[in-house]
């Protein structure tokens, strides 16, 4: 006879009460009925072995596994009338504090703007943080649900996680604002401080975090002077690569580091067929050079050809993602500085990042070391936003480009590209592509793809292209 599980407490209380017969323990009588097993009645063990221990009638033990499933039966009954009881009662208690944390949020989020906007008077902006401040801590706990709620209520963690990030922007903003208030507010009619920073004649006098920057070192002075000693980092020692890379002496390092780059530079161009004049073909073959040296070439060959390294198609995508990137950074180093590039920086060397394509390879899933790898991107980007600062921002585009049109004169982005494109269609529609990734299958969307975004069309996809010659 078969016992539930949900059953065996119920017969262990019946067998265990009272002390059992010698019959009993001898297997003779039942021990729940005292009845005396035979022909009739058959002895079903209840351990702890099948010819050990006490014994029990089938009648006997069905009537105690009919009890133990209807006293289940009413408690699951129960429990389920307890969580819908408990989540009727839990779901207004929590949207309320959902609205509570989004009204808060989103007045911190209104009073960034107003703090942002020149027509807000400073006292009037403390007195917005103060009482921003005020509501903030006027928050009570998040409310915690009930334990018939298994699941985790990550929406109350996220909705607090939004808030505490816009009461950072909105302290960030306030502060900033309050800081050079102060500032203007104690400079005389005629501030000093115009000439130091060579302001244009019709300066208001007005400055704020755009206008002045006292550079890494000045904060360890200024404390100084208030008698707070902080040991300043040492500089950053240049990397061994770079430092071979570069190779300057002291009287070196006060001249270009790439001397008649204006001169020489667009005639190369020129002869690769990229238009130096043309500001929109040079960014975007500089952009593709900045991805051919800082990413592409070096490092990046030891990890390809790992066990465990990318394929040509990931490394085609992830290079058509780069690029854009680079492009991006590039147009915004033109107005806000070379600083600009970090951005760049940060994508192309993140070793966890999964990279274009739909592909799952991340640079953290090689087996083998990818510190060289990252320390090549950095040095290779520091080296032109050093050309940026000392001879400008057309000099290092025309330093990448230079280096595209040797390096990649084919690569996405230049002048070449779409004749590379034309060719591959042609062999493309001549070849079997019954065995081909999908996306593959219609050759117009193919072509439009390989010309506006390749990377759209897979990497998988484009690895099937590069083990066909394709693309190169």
């Amino acid at each position: 006879m078969h016992i539930p599980a949900y059953a065996r407490d119920t017969i262990r209380v019946a067998v265990l009460s009272g002390m059992p017969t010698s019959r009993q323990v001898g297997g003779l009588d039942c021990r729940l009925c005292d009845r005396p097993f035979g022909e009739n009645l058959a002895a079903i063990p209840l351990g702890p072995t099948s010819t050990s221990g006490l014994y029990g009638c089938r009648p006997c033990l069905s009537r105690l596994v009919t009890r133990a499933r209807r006293a289940r039966d009413a408690a699951l009954a129960h429990d389920a009338e307890r969580a819908r009881a408990e989540s009727a009662a839990w779901i207004p208690v929590r949207e309320r504090h959902l609205t509570l944390l989004g009204s808060v949020r989103q007045a911190a989020e209104a009073v960034t703007e107003l703090v942002q906007s020149s027509d807000t008077e400073a006292s009037r902006v403390a007195w917005l943080l103060v009482s921003l401040e005020s509501a903030y801590t006027w928050i009570p706990e998040a409310p915690e649900p009930p334990a018939s709620m298994v699941r985790e209520e990550q929406e109350l963690k996220d909705e607090a996680f939004r808030l505490d990030l816009a009461m950072i922007t909105v302290r960030e903003a306030v502060a900033e604002r309050l800081v050079y208030h102060l500032i203007n507010e104690g400079q005389p009619e005629q501030p000093e401080m115009c000439e130091e920073l060579e302001c244009p004649e019709d300066c208001s006098g007005r400055h704020d975090s755009s206008h002045i920057d006292c550079g890494p070192d000045a904060i360890f002075d200024d404390l100084a002077e208030l008698g707070v000693t902080v040991e300043p980092p040492e500089p950053e020692p240049l990397s061994p690569r770079l430092a071979a890379l570069l190779g300057r002496s002291e009287a070196e390092e006060r001249l270009s580091p790439l001397p008649d780059i204006e001169k020489h530079a667009p005639v190369v161009l020129t002869h690769f067929g990229v238009d130096a004049e043309d500001p929109d073909a040079l960014l975007c073959a500089a952009a593709v050079g900045l991805v051919t040296d800082a990413w592409r070439e070096g490092p990046l060959d030891v990890i390809h050809q790992a066990d465990d390294g990318p394929s040509n198609g990931e490394i085609l995508a992830q290079s058509v993602d780069l690029y854009r990137r680079a492009h991006t950074a590039l147009m915004a180093a033109r107005d806000n500085g070379p600083e600009e590039l970090l951005a760049f920086v940060a994508v192309a060397s993140d070793v966890d990042l999964p990279w274009a394509g739909g592909s799952g390879f991340a640079l953290r899933t090689v087996s083998g070391e990818v510190t060289e790898f990252v320390q090549h991107v950095d040095d290779r980007v520091w080296f032109t936003a050093e050309v940026m600062r000392e001879q400008g921002w057309r000099a290092a585009l025309l330093h990448r480009a230079t280096s595209a049109a040797f390096k990649a004169p084919a690569h996405f982005g230049m002048p070449s590209w779409p004749g590379a494109v034309a060719s591959a269609m042609e062999r493309l529609a001549m070849l079997d592509r019954s065995g081909a990734p999908e996306p593959l299958a219609d050759l117009a969307e193919v072509k439009a793809a390989l010309l506006a975004a390749p990377d759209q069309l897979g990497a998988n996809a484009l690895d099937w292209m590069c083990q066909q010659s394709l693309l190169g």
